[in-house]
This record gives C-alpha cells, sequence and structure tokens, in this order.
C-alpha cells in the first residue's frame, strides 16, 4: 500500500486520482481550497483520506500543509501537483490581476510545493513527484499564452530540479493530457474580448470553445488510471503524453522545431568565439 499527497483535489484530475487510489487500497493525503469538497470520500474511506486545507498561491501555506503531510515521520510515496487551472483571451486581453492569479497558482505555486516537498522525500530515502503538466507545455494554442507560460515554465523547472536530485533517489513525471474530459473548460478564466481580435486566430479559437467544436478526446478515468500506472512504474518517463491528441500535436511540433533549427547549424557555429 502506498501512500499518496494530491493538490487540488477537489475537482478534475486531482479528484479522479484520490478516488482511484482509495479504491485500491491506498491512502492519500488530499489538499483542497474549500472545507467539505471531500466529505463523501471522507466519508466512505475514513482514515486512508487526509484532507489538509491549502491555498497554492499561499507559500506559507504550502509549507504548513507539507509539514502536517509529513508529521511524526509519515512516509510519502508519491507527491501529484495538480492544483491549477486555465486562462483564456489574447495577451492583450488580460488584465494584470489575472495573469498574477495565473502565475502564482500553476507555475509558483507548483515550484513552492516541489521545494516544500524535497527536504522531506530526501530525508526519508527517495520519493516520486508527479507534476500535471499538459500537451501546453510542450505545443501552444491561440488564447492560451499565459496558461502556457506556466507549464512551459513548470516543465523547464522540474528538467532541471530532476537532475539536482536524482542522486537523493526522488525522480520526476511531467503528465502532459491533451484536451480532457475533467471540466477544465468551465473553470477557466475568461478575459474581456477585444472586437480587434474578431477576425484573428484568436477570435476563430473564442468561437471554436463556445461552439463545442474544440475536440476533446481525452477519458479523466483512463487518463489518471495510466498516470497511477507509470507512478507505480520502477523506471517512468520523464514525460508522458497523455491521449491521441497530445502524442501527435507533441511529436508534430518537437519534428517542425528540429526541421526549423537544423539549417541553422553553421550559422549557430559561427556565433561562437573560438
Amino acid at each position: 500500500m502506498k501512500r499518496w499527497l494530491i493538490t487540488g483535489a477537489s475537482s478534475g484530475l486531482g479528484y479522479e486520482c484520490c478516488q482511484q487510489l482509495l479504491q485500491r487500497g491506498d491512502s492519500v493525503v488530499a489538499t483542497v481550497r474549500k472545507p467539505g469538497a471531500l466529505d463523501a470520500l471522507s466519508a466512505r474511506y475514513g482514515a486512508r483520506l487526509q484532507v489538509i486545507l491549502m491555498d497554492v498561491t499561499d507559500s506559507a501555506a504550502i509549507r504548513t500543509g507539507v509539514e502536517q503531510a509529513f508529521a511524526g515521520g509519515a512516509r510519502i510515496d508519491v507527491v501529484i501537483s495538480n492544483a491549477g487551472y486555465g486562462l483564456f483571451g489574447a495577451a492583450e486581453e488580460l488584465s494584470d490581476a489575472q495573469i498574477a492569479r495565473q502565475l502564482a497558482t500553476n507555475l509558483t505555486g507548483s515550484i513552492q510545493l516541489i521545494r516544500a516537498v524535497i527536504p522531506r522525500l530526501r530525508q526519508q530515502g527517495g520519493g516520486r513527484i508527479v507534476q500535471i503538466s499538459s500537451e501546453g507545455g510542450q505545443i501552444a494554442y491561440p488564447n492560451f499564452s499565459l496558461y502556457h507560460a506556466t507549464k512551459w515554465g513548470i516543465e523547464g523547472f522540474v528538467e532541471a530540479v530532476a537532475q539536482e536530485v536524482a542522486a537523493f533517489g526522488i525522480d520526476f513525471i511531467l503528465a502532459e493530457p491533451g484536451p480532457t474530459s475533467t471540466g477544465f473548460a468551465s473553470g477557466l478564466d475568461y478575459a474581456e474580448p477585444l472586437a480587434c481580435y474578431q477576425q484573428t486566430a484568436s477570435g476563430e479559437m473564442r468561437r471554436a470553445l463556445a461552439s463545442g467544436e474544440f475536440a476533446i478526446k481525452g477519458d479523466a478515468a483512463r487518463t489518471v488510471a495510466l498516470i497511477i500506472a507509470h507512478s507505480d512504474s520502477p523506471h517512468p518517463p520523464l514525460r508522458l503524453p497523455l491521449g491521441s491528441t497530445a502524442f501527435t500535436h507533441i511529436r508534430d511540433a518537437l519534428r517542425q522545431r528540429l526541421n526549423e533549427m537544423e539549417p541553422l547549424e553553421q550559422d549557430a557555429y559561427r556565433a561562437d568565439g573560438v
């Protein structure tokens, strides 16, 4: 039986992770922002579910929550950093407050959680951190510029930190789902649209999302089952694309970048000083 720490557990992939892990007999420490969000699961699974109130935009609260999760020398086998949401709008349309909240939740919050758990995992002799990223950590859609900034940012952070802590038996998985039926769209924070963007790629994306034309192929339960399966693996991949949309988009983007870069090799070398 494993013990897991999951942030943002009140909905979406976080809630589905809680359900599947508790159903199979594991123990879960789940963080939520609002009291009562997991009362039904608590009633069903009792002491195997510990619920902690925590807002990931509050770094002090993150440290306190992590202390509670590891209290008394309790071991956490896997940490799932899941808390986050989407901000939708052309970059010009976004308010300063919207930008600050998006960065504080998705990027700074994830960074501070990882920083808080590393000493605990190191002291217990190792562990695994699963960062819920997105296909949007490697590709980009119009109107999601700040969301992509957080996902590209956390992927770079994780890739560096993974090298720093590998010697301590700590490793990472960057889970990269494509569009998935998690209620993500209903939780979007929308910017006030500007008329000048109506006939641009931004306007097309807004209409596609509003009309339902934007395809959502991913299944939340299957996505979580794969995240758990790879978390159980002794040697998981650093990056785990989830869904046909994610795999295709990421593969095609990587190929395009390589095709665009290779003709620049000679120019790149000319920038060397020796």
